[in-house]
């Protein structure tokens, strides 16, 4: 091994897998009465107000510096698109933080759903995470660190929205990607994330979140029979940052109707102390390999610097 011994590369190891096991799985916050920061934000979506128009797929686009798309924001042929026979509809991804996809329901005809990251108050991402890579702020907003991201995937595995994605550009760089609810340019500064600015049809309301469940509800007793007498996400979960309003049930739009108010890891957080140690140790084990690959190409980086400084030196002469 260059640029690292073998000996304290697995020291690195050995230490890293004590950590893990001695550490245990992490504690949900208040196991399951935690309702996130009292004056975080969010924001309330109407899916009766959407029209598809997709600006909001620009608008994350542009703000978060993401690839042009394969096909421009204005084609709708992208919502005839489905995956696995059918049964899926478009996801987010490394290049797309936010989808709008359509659902041709039963009574009310086509019906568009804005697709990003929840933010959930008490992340199930965030708790499946050895490393600490999530951190869930005073906004309101998930975010993630890709410093200290080892690349495992745990979190997509753990998210009930299947919303974080992997990035696969780079072998010994890592990275989770997902909506971060434009946290560092916007949502600290007390703005509203670029999707809510841009669309047309006030489909997204942002504030805080106590006072958008007031008007969700306000919404539903005011309009009988435009809504359906339920606001997904008050509750769903443990609460989430993102919530819903439907005019249809919410299972014809692509929601999971059942997910109970318990955070996901309040069912599996016994099971996760009583892990075999195998499954202890192979995320540090994973650290360490990530580690070594970074140092590794630090190492290989500051050779070439040298390198290159030595060869201009002698040009020089």
């Amino acid at each position: 091994m260059s640029g690292i011994s073998r000996r304290r590369f697995l020291a690195a190891s050995v230490a890293g897998c004590t950590a893990t096991a001695l550490a245990g799985p992490r504690k949900a916050l208040a196991s399951g009465s935690f309702t996130g920061y009292p004056d975080s934000m969010g924001v309330l979506v109407d899916l009766t107000r959407c029209i598809g128009c997709r600006s909001c797929e620009a608008a994350c686009n542009k703000e978060q510096q993401l690839p042009a798309p394969d096909r421009p924001f204005d084609d709708k042929s992208v919502f005839d698109e489905t995956f696995h026979g059918g049964t899926q509809k478009r996801r987010t991804d490394e290049n797309a933080y936010t989808v709008v996809n359509r659902y041709d329901t039963k009574d009310a005809g086509p019906v568009y759903r804005k697709v990003q990251c929840n933010h959930c108050s008490e992340p199930a991402c965030l708790s499946s995470c050895f490393v600490n890579a999530y951190t869930k702020t005073p906004e309101g907003a998930v975010i993630y660190k890709g410093n200290v991201c080892v690349g495992c995937r745990t979190c997509m595995v753990a998210c009930p929205f299947h919303v974080p994605a992997y990035s696969y550009s780079s072998a010994i760089d890592p990275v989770v990607k997902k909506c971060i609810f434009c946290y560092e340019t916007r949502l600290k500064k007390g703005l509203p994330p670029a999707c809510v600015d841009i669309c047309p049809q006030e489909a997204l309301t942002f504030g805080k979140r106590k006072d958008l469940i007031k008007i969700g509800q306000q919404r539903i007793q005011t309009n009988p029979g435009r809504y359906v007498n339920h606001l997904y996400g008050e509750k769903e979960l443990g609460g989430t940052s993102w919530m819903y309003l439907s005019s249809v049930p919410f299972e014809e739009v692509g929601f999971d109707p059942t997910p109970g108010n318990e955070p996901i890891i309040n069912h599996v957080k016994d099971f996760l102390g009583t892990v075999p140690m195998v499954l202890a140790i192979w995320p540090a084990m994973f650290t360490g390999f990530h580690l070594l690959a970074k140092k590794q190409a630090d190492h290989d980086d500051h050779e070439h610097d040298a390198e290159k400084q030595h060869g201009d030196e002698g040009g020089e002469q």
